[in-house]
């Protein structure tokens, strides 16, 4: 899938070069070479890191809140990243204008949307010290989420048209964008998020019989829903900053997982959840580039309408053998 996803696009370079390219040789064409390395190899890599990210969170909060609805972004992280975004990109008018052409470049945006939600991130970790109702957590988030919508709705109101399309841009969510310095610095992101999803396995899978049964196993409940909000929220606060917010992998890609495997065991859930989150992120971002074409479309909504007949046909599926 990798390679077929750096294979295809507006020019279709056949799948013998890439792979002469990607295993250290020269591709026939210097264009095709240009093509391959500087925007399709790191335009796959960014896939599969936020294929991963973002369905390994969607588990984490599923299993942590029992809530199947429960995706990445249920803290309110998406948000807080809209937040700064909508700041800088529809409050560009208000500053200097020297200020506006650094806010508003590539690095200005991946700062702001960081901002957010790491000022959302350390609220939520705040209040999950405070509170101990696990699903208190889950309303504080969402009452972030409208919070800070709220306020987005209100710039958007009072933005010019230039802006608006802008904002909208960013949050259709493109993977096509980042240098190799923002790739690594994402992908360290990833790794840590994923290596601390790793260590919540088995406090996870104590989590199904309830969080009562968990405590009696001598699970230290706090420690282990701080570890899994932590992940959960590096993984998705990176993925958005660097990549906007991408809808549904997140909320979908857990039920594939369960409903291919059928079990609960986190064990199998996590790697089954890894190369599912990669592998789908990846079908979307060739759909999206529309091969043999000059456009492409926003990875945002190929997710979805891709996503959702798989999720509905797995389900009639899974009754109908019943």
């Amino acid at each position: 899938m990798f390679f077929v996803n750096i294979s295809l696009g507006s020019i279709t370079i056949p799948f013998k070069e890439v792979y002469t390219s990607l295993t250290g040789g020269q591709a026939s064409k210097s264009t095709w070479e240009y093509i391959i390395v500087n925007y399709r190899l790191p335009k796959a890599i960014t896939a599969v890191l936020v294929g991963m990210g973002l369905s390994i969170s969607g588990l984490l909060m599923q299993t942590l809140f029992r809530n199947p609805l429960a995706g990445p972004y249920v803290l309110g992280l998406s948000s807080g990243a809209s937040l700064g975004v909508a700041f800088v990109i529809l409050g560009a008018s208000i500053v200097p204008s020297f200020l506006s052409g650094i806010l508003l470049s590539p690095y200005g945006i991946v700062l702001a949307s960081t901002l957010g939600s790491t000022s959302v991130l350390v609220l939520v970790l705040l209040f999950s010290q405070r509170l101990r109702d696990t699903m208190a957590i889950l309303i504080v988030g969402l009452m972030f989420g409208s919070f800070t919508s709220a306020i987005v709705g209100v710039l958007t109101y009072f933005s010019s048209a230039e802006q608006l399309q802008k904002f909208t841009f960013w949050s259709m969510g493109n993977l096509g964008n980042l240098s190799w310095t923002s790739i690594l610095i994402l992908s360290i992101c990833v790794l840590l998020g994923l290596f601390l999803s790793l260590l919540s396995i088995k406090p996870l899978n104590a989590l199904l019989l309830g969080e009562n049964y968990a405590k009696s196993m001598g699970l230290n409940f706090n420690k282990a829903r701080f570890i899994i909000i932590l992940a959960t929220s590096i993984l998705a606060g990176s993925i958005t900053a660097y990549a906007g917010p991408i809808a549904f992998i997140g909320l979908a890609v857990p039920h594939i997982a369960k409903l291919v495997f059928q079990t609960s065991n986190h064990t199998v859930l996590f790697w089954s959840t890894l190369l599912f989150g990669a592998s789908i992120m990846l079908v979307c971002d060739v759909v999206s580039q529309m091969p043999g074409m000059e456009i492409t479309l926003p990875i945002n909504a190929i997710t979805s309408i891709l996503g959702a007949p798989v999720v509905i046909w797995l389900l009639v599926r899974k009754r109908s053998f019943k």
